[in-house]
């Protein structure tokens, strides 16, 4: 493909105009929105009259006047309808490591209260470190066992004494995406439940929780659905599961009547009982207007796009930088909505050169060149200049200077 059939692919594009949803810096591709989306244009103006006039004149009247009070569940619902779950049953609190801790013991203490031998909490090596910490945390704490196997093993490790298969849908360093439908069932089929991290899925890839059998889920907000740095993350639960245990973080916001003010937890019905602490009023409201850019497009249409973007940018990296080695599927099916190169040496000085270039990936440890494809705001003729700047910055051995090689703390 060369530059001239990039820019066509653009002029038809019908997803085209969604670009002009967002704040985009002239002079950057920006390849990293699988790990902070995009300013929506929305964002800026809500936050204000959030500040000004909702807090500023409003005061704390607006709890009840502005819906301060409902945004976990008002923004719940929209996320809901991106992965596959109906109104009511998912609600926006906390981060993504807190959400997992209450999902995750909620599983653990339905597990043991129908098979009390079960002992084993089974994820994939390479998941994301923070939920191997949660599970680490929790199995010490419980006297349960964290085992870790590769991908292909997951389902020959799940049998009687499997608790929890605890996953995220596509992979942080690969971007390789896991089988949801098939690897619940395969935790059903031994008798555990199966929990989803849905961080680098959620506004990226099509999501069907209910469909495809899972038991609880957690996601996050600041990545593909363009919640800006540290926004709130989302958790869900099967509606068979809600109600069977208290989540462990027992606070006033999922406490049935709160502004009873009692002194007894009494938990609220479904999912509001994974609320915790007060609700984080500016950051909902950026998240929603995030949130409104995903909805504003078909999820399959975004997926289409997303696959068609990747292979581009894969298929042209391949054929001119030879020194790199692809780790993200190739198979449509496997890939979430990036694309991923190793290389054992220069990975980091790599690209570091190519965001001097105004080409923002990033570096994940010890050896990876990460390059998310996020079809709300990426145009072709950017997945193509993109590897065209990769190939220069390896062909010229830009990555050698000092500078590109200094590490700074945020890779």
């Amino acid at each position: 493909m060369t530059r001239d059939d990039a820019l066509a692919l653009d002029a038809a594009d019908p997803l085209a105009p969604l670009r002009d949803q967002f704040v985009l810096p002239p002079g950057v591709i920006y390849l990293d929105g699988n790990s902070l989306g995009v300013l929506p244009k929305a964002t800026a103006a809500r936050v204000q009259q959030v500040l000004q006039q909702e807090w500023g004149e409003g005061l704390i009247r607006s709890w009840n006047t502005a819906g301060w009070i409902t945004l976990p569940q008002r923004v719940g619902d929209k996320i809901a309808r991106l992965v596959g779950v109906g109104p009511g049953e998912l609600v926006v609190a906390d981060s993504t490591s807190v959400n997992l801790f209450k999902v995750l013991s909620a599983a653990l203490n339905i597990t043991q209260a129908d098979a009390p031998q079960r002992k084993r909490i089974v994820s994939e090596r390479s998941n994301f470190p923070t939920d191997l910490y949660i599970a680490e945390a929790l199995a010490r704490e419980r006297g349960f066992e964290l085992v870790l196997v590769e991908p292909e093993d997951l389902p020959g490790c799940l049998d009687a004494n499997t608790a929890v298969l605890m996953l995220t849908q596509v992979n942080y360093r690969t971007g390789r995406m896991h089988d949801m439908a098939a690897l619940s069932q395969a935790a059903h089929d031994a008798g555990a439940l199966v929990v989803w991290d849905l961080a680098h899925s959620a506004g990226a890839v099509p999501v069907a929780l209910a469909r495809d059998g899972a038991d609880f889920a957690i996601g996050c907000g600041y990545k593909y659905l363009n919640g800006g740095p540290g926004a709130p993350a989302f958790v869900w639960a099967h509606p068979k599961h809600a109600n069977r245990f208290w989540q462990p973080l027992a606070g006033w916001m999922g406490h049935a009547a709160p502004f009873e003010f009692t002194p007894g937890y009494r938990p609220a019905e479904g999912i509001s009982r994974y609320l915790c602490g007060t609700p984080a009023v500016l950051a909902m409201a950026a998240l929603e207007c995030g949130v409104d850019t995903v909805l504003a497009a078909d999820m399959g249409a975004l997926r289409l796009k997303s696959l068609a973007l990747s292979k581009l940018f894969a298929d042209r990296v391949l054929s001119t930088c030879p020194g790199l080695t692809l780790v993200s599927p190739t198979d449509d099916t496997r890939r979430g909505s990036q694309v991923c190169f190793a290389h054992p040496e220069i990975a980091y000085p790599v690209v570091q050169a190519l965001i001097a270039r105004g080409v923002i990936g990033d570096f994940r440890a010890p050896d990876i060149l990460r390059f998310g494809f996020t079809p709300l705001y990426l145009r072709f003729a950017d997945a193509w200049d993109a590897a065209e700047h990769l190939r220069q910055v390896l062909q010229t051995e830009e990555w050698r200077r000092p500078q590109f090689n200094q590490r700074n703390m945020v890779t």
